[in-house]
C-alpha cells in the first residue's frame, strides 16, 4: 500500500465547536435523510436526486441546531459533571 500524505488543515481554537458540528451535522443530515426517503418511497428512479435535494434541506437545519446543542450541553449539562 502506498504511503499517502497526510492532508491537514491548521485553524484557531475558537473555530473548533463550529466545524465540528458542521461535520457531525453533515454526516448525520446525510444518513437520516437517506433512511427517511428509503423508508418513505424507497429506492426509486431519482434517487439521488431527490437525496441531494433533501439532504441539503435537512442540512440547512441540522447545522444550527447542532451548534445550539452542542453549546446548551458543553455549557450547562457538562459543566455540572466531574469527570476523573
Amino acid at each position: 500500500m502506498a504511503n499517502l500524505p497526510t492532508f491537514r488543515i491548521r485553524t484557531r481554537r475558537k473555530y473548533y465547536r463550529l466545524i465540528f458540528t458542521g461535520i457531525m451535522a453533515l454526516m448525520m443530515s446525510l444518513i437520516i435523510s437517506s433512511a427517511l426517503l428509503l423508508v418513505k418511497v424507497g429506492f426509486v428512479d431519482g434517487f439521488f436526486m431527490e437525496l441531494m435535494h433533501s439532504w441539503g434541506l435537512a442540512f440547512v437545519f441540522a447545522w444550527p441546531s447542532a451548534y445550539i446543542c452542542a453549546y446548551l450541553v458543553q455549557e450547562h449539562v457538562l459543566s455540572r459533571i466531574k469527570f476523573y
